[in-house]
C-alpha cells in the first residue's frame, strides 16, 4: 500500500487532468456513447480488455487473469446535465472543476482510471486487490432507470461476481447500503385546446394539472405530519401550452417519488390517481363546451433492498474507515447499488473523495483535496476482500 501512496501523490495532477477530459466528453443520459468509447480508449492505453455489452456499459478486465473476476467496481457514465461545449467545464486557480458532471459523476469515473492505471503498473496491487471487473455503467441518471445497471446484473450475465462496489459522488461521511425505493410517473390531460376568448368555458388540461399538483402536494404534506417512514416527492418538469391567448391542448408533468419503504410509495402512488381523478371530474364539471382525458404513464421505477449490519462487504468497508480515521455512517439513497441490493447482492454505494457540490445543476463543482484518501480507501477495501474471499 506504500508503492500506491506514493503512486496517487505523483500522479496527483494527471489524475485532475483526466478528471477535467472525461467531463468535458459529454454525456447525457441515453447518450453515452461518445464518453464510452473515450473510457474505452483509455483503459486499452493502460493495458486493459474491455468490451461493450449490450446496454452500452463499458467492461474491463485484466488479461491473463487466473481467475474470474470476484468484485465489480462501477461508476456511472451518464450526468443529468451536459456541456455544450469543453469550455462549460473549467478549472479554477484553486484547482476546483466547475459544470455539468464534474462531482456527480466525474469524481466516480476518475477514480475508475486512476485504479486502471494504477493496478496496470503493479503487479503486487493486482495480486494484493485480485481479479476485478471496471464497468462505466449507462442509463443511472432519471428516466435511464438504472438500465445499465439492470442488465448488468442479469442471472448469467456476471456469474462470478460476488459483490459491487459502486463508485458515486466524492463524499466519504456516507457509505449506502440500503436501496432508496422510488417510482417515477408522468400525468397528462389532453383536451382540443382553442382560443382563450372564443373557446371560452373548454376545458383546460393546465387548469386541471395545477389542480393535481395542488391537492397532491396539500394532502401529502398533511401525511408527513403523523407518518413515521420517511418520504419525498418532486414534481421535476411541469409543460403546457403554447401561448398566453391558447387554451393548451396538452399539459405534462413529471414527478418523482421516493420513500425507505415501498409500502409508502403504493400509498403515494394512489395518492397521486385520485388528485389526477379529482382535478379531471372538477374541471371537466365545469366545463361548457369541450371536455379533457387525463392518463398516468410510469417511467421507472427503482427497486428496494438493503445489508444487514452484520454482512461481511459491509464490515470490510467499516473497518477500512476506522483504520484510515473516515467518521463515515451507513445511510438510504437511491443509486446503481439499489439493483444488485434488490436481488440480494452484496452492494455498497461509497464515494471516491474529494469534496463537490451542486450535483445536477449548472453550478456543480468538485475539489480533489482528498481525493488520495478516497483512493486508498477503495484499494483497502478491495484488498480485504481479495483476502476474505482466499
Amino acid at each position: 500500500m506504500v508503492e500506491a501512496q506514493r503512486w496517487l501523490a505523483r500522479e496527483r495532477h494527471w489524475i485532475n487532468e483526466q478528471h477535467l477530459a472525461l467531463c468535458r466528453v459529454a454525456a447525457p443520459t441515453f447518450f453515452e456513447q461518445r464518453r464510452s468509447a473515450w473510457l474505452t480508449e483509455q483503459l486499452e492505453r493502460y493495458g486493459w480488455s474491455t468490451s461493450l455489452d449490450r446496454a452500452g456499459n463499458v467492461l474491463a478486465t485484466w488479461p491473463g487473469a487466473l481467475a474470474e473476476p470476484r468484485v465489480a467496481v462501477t461508476a456511472h457514465l451518464d450526468t443529468v446535465l451536459a456541456p455544450q461545449k469543453p469550455e462549460d467545464i473549467s478549472v479554477s486557480p484553486d484547482g476546483s472543476l466547475h459544470g455539468p458532471g464534474v462531482s456527480d459523476n466525474g469524481s466516480g469515473l476518475s477514480s475508475i482510471l486512476a485504479l486502471g492505471r494504477l493496478l496496470a503498473e503493479s503487479v503486487a496491487l493486482r495480486e494484493l486487490t485480485g481479479p476485478l471487473l471496471l464497468v462505466g455503467n449507462v442509463g443511472e441518471e432519471g428516466e435511464g432507470n438504472l438500465s445499465g445497471m439492470r442488465y448488468l446484473c442479469r442471472p448469467g450475465n456476471l456469474p462470478d461476481v460476488k459483490a459491487f462496489v459502486v463508485l458515486d459522488g466524492p463524499s466519504l461521511e456516507n457509505i449506502t447500503a440500503q436501496a432508496l425505493s422510488s417510482r417515477r410517473l408522468e400525468i397528462t390531460f389532453h383536451g382540443p385546446g382553442g382560443h382563450s376568448w372564443n373557446d371560452q368555458g373548454a376545458a383546460n388540461p393546465v387548469h386541471a394539472l395545477s389542480h393535481a399538483i395542488s391537492s397532491f402536494a396539500q394532502t401529502a404534506e398533511f401525511r408527513k405530519e403523523g407518518e413515521t417512514s420517511r418520504f419525498a416527492y418532486n414534481f421535476g418538469i411541469v409543460e403546457g401550452g403554447a401561448s398566453v391567448n391558447s387554451i393548451p391542448a396538452q399539459a405534462l408533468a413529471k414527478l418523482d417519488l421516493r420513500s425507505e419503504q415501498p409500502e409508502m410509495l403504493e400509498q403515494l402512488s394512489q395518492l397521486v390517481n385520485h388528485s389526477v381523478e379529482r382535478a379531471l371530474e372538477f374541471e371537466n364539471r365545469h366545463a361548457r363546451t369541450a371536455r379533457i382525458t387525463a392518463k398516468i404513464k410510469e417511467l421507472g421505477s427503482r427497486p428496494g433492498g438493503k445489508l444487514e449490519a452484520d454482512a461481511p462487504l459491509l464490515r470490510a468497508i467499516q473497518a477500512v474507515d476506522g483504520h484510515l480515521q473516515i467518521r463515515s455512517r451507513v445511510n438510504c439513497a437511491s443509486t446503481d447499488a439499489n439493483i444488485p441490493l434488490s436481488l440480494g447482492l452484496p452492494a455498497v454505494s461509497i464515494g471516491s473523495g474529494g469534496r463537490g457540490g451542486g450535483a445536477h445543476t449548472a453550478q456543480e463543482w468538485f475539489h480533489p483535496e482528498g481525493r488520495e484518501t478516497g483512493l486508498k480507501r477503495i484499494l483497502l477495501l478491495l484488498a480485504v476482500l481479495n483476502s476474505a474471499a482466499e
